[in-house]
């Protein structure tokens, strides 16, 4: 049965998707909550977001596209934001069905244009390194699994049975929130970021998909998966920002090795997300590379 978290008091249901702004939609797995813009636009851009922080990571990136005239879509992984959490594996397979499901049901039959950040790197990759006919670009934020990520001894006891899910809950959520926003964003963001990430983490089955996360490779090394899309004639957009402590900046040395036709741009005193820390440098590039 799943762990009782005394800061998790709330359940996902179907008064919480009334409530909530954005779109609701069953796939296999549950409800996934997203957002749609230009639905009759005809260049389409998918927008999969990292380990924990929900689709609001993408404002200004989903913003930019929208008023670009793209058709836009983010949406929240499994286990984040207004998705459900279901008490299931939390590994790659999971969120890669999920993003076909979604797909499936949006009736998306035109290839699409992909942006994975962080954890949602792995994901896009791994989409189309299963479904090229499906992409026609991609784009890669700060990506994990160049090599295997470097568990903190927080991480590395919460990856064990038992002992994790007592860790975890002694954490409290203001406090993994603030540790969370400290390591992506700069200080000026924490404010704005720190509501909007703990709204929900109220909610029933968010902890346990963290930790699933981290015990279902999530954070391993998906190099060979980056290597088949160097094998691939895909366009490849790959962003890091310089000053990265998340997944650090000498990771794009191996990614650019697996997938040498890749066109890399660093992003100078920048952090984890650079979308969201420099839009205004990241834009313009993303703008170009989507057109060409």
């Amino acid at each position: 049965m799943p762990f009782s978290y005394r800061d998790e008091t709330k359940e996902l249901n179907e008064l919480t998707r009334q409530l909530a702004t954005g779109s609701f939609i069953q796939l296999s797995d549950g409800f996934t909550h997203y957002e749609l813009s230009n639905p009759k636009a005809e260049e389409t851009v998918v927008l999969a977001h990292g380990f924990s922080v929900p689709y609001f990571i993408f404002d200004p990136t989903f913003e930019f596209l929208t008023q670009m005239g793209f058709r836009a879509l983010r949406y929240d992984l499994f286990g984040r934001g207004f998705s459900d959490r279901p008490h299931t594996r939390y590994n790659i397979d999971l969120f890669v069905r999920q993003l076909v499901d979604l797909l499936d049901e949006l009736r998306f039959t035109r290839p699409i244009s992909l942006v994975g950040l962080s954890t949602g790197g792995p994901i896009t990759a791994t989409f189309t390194a299963r479904f090229p006919e499906r992409v026609k670009k991609l784009v890669l934020i700060d990506p994990v699994g160049a090599k295997p990520f470097a568990l903190s001894r927080i991480l590395k006891v919460a990856a064990m049975p038992v002992a994790g899910e007592a860790i975890i809950g002694l954490v409290g959520s203001v406090r993994m929130t603030r540790r969370i926003a400290a390591s992506s964003l700069a200080p000026e963001n924490i404010s704005e970021f720190g509501p909007q990430y703990l709204m929900q983490m109220e909610y029933k089955g968010f902890k346990h998909a963290i930790l699933s996360t981290i015990r279902n490779n999530m954070l391993g090394s998906f190099l060979e998966v980056y290597k088949r899309i160097g094998k691939m004639d895909k366009p490849v957009l790959l962003f890091w920002g310089r000053q990265d402590h998340t997944v650090p900046f000498r990771h794009n040395n191996d990614l650019r090795q697996a997938m040498p036709h890749a066109e890399f741009h660093a992003i100078e005193n920048c952090g984890h997300i650079p979308h969201y820390e420099k839009p205004e440098e990241v834009n313009p590039i993303l703008l170009e590379f989507l057109k060409t």
